[in-house]
């Protein structure tokens, strides 16, 4: 093995989220009919927010209020409320990129393993508990607790430190974004590997060391 640790992203990387069905789950248990014209309103709130976070604007709390703002008001509710009914929903609805699975397995004994995701605490531990992964990840980085989000290289510095500072040579980071997991990781000085399951065009300024296009293709990279 090449590597002492790998880092994952998360949603996308190993687990699908599906923000859609996430929130039909939640309003549904509200009694509300939440229709796709309501989530493209939400999602021109929404995504801005998420472009503004990565660029260090505002911070996590901040998106978890701004996005729920008129739903509250709506329902006669707390915009903390309607974030953590999402999350739960979202946790409840979550489902495994195809070979996530298979690769972790084959991994988990043979190298250190670990996430640095920008999503939400809540989320990541009630959702590697339900797919069973909470013993494979020896760190998961969370960037609303490091309070600096991918692909600020605080983040990444953050990681290497709690990791024990190993030569970044042996270090990979594993994304599907390439802004964000992929640029963090080059900029910090990690190896990178870029999961490319859209057939994306690639970006001349963002070189990573390696690009899969499925998980299962990274794993017999990683394990050969």
């Amino acid at each position: 093995m090449k590597y002492d640790w790998i880092f994952f992203d998360a949603d996308e990387t190993l687990f699908h989220f599906d923000a859609f069905k996430g929130m039909q789950l939640m309003f549904e248990r509200k009694g509300v009919d939440f229709t796709c014209d309501d989530f493209a309103e939400y999602q021109k709130v929404n995504k801005p927010l998420w472009v503004d976070y990565q660029d260090g604007k505002i911070t996590a709390q901040d998106i978890k209020h701004l996005r729920f703002v008129d739903w509250a008001e709506r329902l006669k509710t707390t915009t903390q409320e309607l974030n953590s009914a999402f999350l739960q929903a979202m946790a409840d609805t979550c489902s495994m990129i195809p070979g996530a699975k298979e690769l972790l397995e084959a991994l988990h004994g043979n190298v250190k393993l670990g996430i640095i995701t920008n999503g939400f605490t809540e989320l990541q531990a009630v959702r590697l508990e339900k797919m069973g992964l909470s013993s494979h990840f020896d760190h998961v980085i969370i960037s609303e607790q490091v309070g600096v989000a991918k692909p600020d290289l605080g983040i990444f510095s953050h990681a290497h430190d709690t990791i024990g500072r190993p030569c970044k040579s042996k270090v990979l980071m594993v994304g599907d974004n390439l802004h964000s997991d992929i640029l963090g990781g080059v900029n910090f000085g990690f190896d990178t590997c870029w999961f490319n399951a859209s057939g994306s065009a690639s970006h001349q300024e963002i070189k990573p060391s390696l690009t899969v296009e499925s998980l299962n293709e990274l794993k017999q990279v990683l394990i050969a």
